[in-house]
């Protein structure tokens, strides 16, 4: 069921982050993971597509964070990966990800 997929407060408080992270050093997720912070910070709940779409996108981009351009976790100079991780939902947004597909799965 779609309410079943809403997004969390901190995976919002990640991709709001993700989208200043963006505008200010102008790298970092496409125009998908800029569409895709925009939604969890609506909060609004998300489809079952919506929900593999994001698991598919953390089982791909996990190898970012070693990175050795900029740096993984620093605002200061952070990296494209960083940043785009944080447009999905962060490491809360994996987590959440990961567990709203297994329901989907059952």
């Amino acid at each position: 069921m779609a309410d079943e997929h809403k997004p969390t407060k901190k995976m919002a408080a990640n991709a709001e982050k993700g989208l200043k992270l963006h505008e200010t050093f102008d790298r970092g997720g496409t125009e998908v993971g800029v569409k895709r912070a925009k939604q969890i910070v609506d909060g609004g709940p998300m489809s079952d597509d919506d929900v593999k779409s994001m698991h598919s996108y953390f089982a791909r981009h996990d190898v970012d964070k070693g990175t050795k351009a900029h740096r993984w976790g620093d605002d200061d100079d952070p990296s494209a990966g960083y940043i785009a991780w944080l447009l999905w939902g962060g490491d809360e947004g994996k987590e959440w990800a990961d567990r709203q597909r297994e329901k989907i799965d059952t």
